[in-house]
């Protein structure tokens, strides 16, 4: 087990939880899915050489499902993501800022819809940057837009998380099924059509 993959997992997931979780609670300028976006394309750059960047479970699953990272790798890194995502929740709750509700209800029956379809737009934009159909130095932004694309596709039914340890965070450890389902079969899905239309072997 790589401990600096799982240290970068840790500390990318945390940024990301705290910067979307503050973003919401303070009406932050700067709209969310913008925070979002650029939190993610620093860290592609800035941790993509260690651990990848996936800072999200439903994108370590997606990888998973096209064999680009291992079962027992996956473990571990989807471990360190929701103990980063937790801890941020655990510091927001601390500052007083936390205990956010996720933005749609969880009885809303089109949210794992909408987060799986945000997903797959999501995933697919990642996949050309792991089967390097982009120059590397495009990676960040990339990945980024591909998680403001999806975001957008997604929010009117839900709000656009795409990352179930986020919810978690968001939602100060709260557990909602289709904020935890609905991104997991988007990538899956996302990252096979990805991996059709690259040409690579699944």
């Amino acid at each position: 087990m790589n401990i600096k993959a799982l240290t970068a997992e840790f500390i990318g997931t945390f940024c990301l939880t705290f910067a979307v979780a503050s973003s919401i609670a303070t009406e932050f300028p700067v709209v969310t899915p913008f925070v979002a976006a650029l939190c993610l394309a620093m860290f592609v750059y800035t941790i993509g050489g260690t651990s990848g960047c996936h800072i999200n479970p439903a994108v370590t699953i997606g990888l998973t499902a096209i064999k680009k990272i291992s079962v027992p790798d996956a473990v571990g890194y989807i471990i360190a993501q929701v103990v980063g995502a937790c801890a941020a929740a655990a510091l927001l709750n601390v500052s007083g800022s936390g205990g956010g509700a996720l933005p749609v209800d969880n009885g809303e029956p089109y949210v794992m819809f909408a987060e799986a379809l945000g997903m797959f737009f999501f995933t697919f934009g990642i996949a050309a940057a792991v089967f390097e159909k982009i120059p590397e130095s495009m990676s960040g932004i990339v990945v980024g837009g591909s998680l403001l694309l999806g975001v957008v596709v997604a929010a009117h039914g839900s709000g656009g998380v795409l990352n179930p340890a986020v919810s978690v965070g968001v939602s100060s450890f709260g557990i909602s099924w289709p904020y935890l389902a609905g991104p997991i079969v988007g990538s899956i899905v996302g990252f096979l059509a990805g991996s059709f239309v690259n040409g690579d072997p699944y």
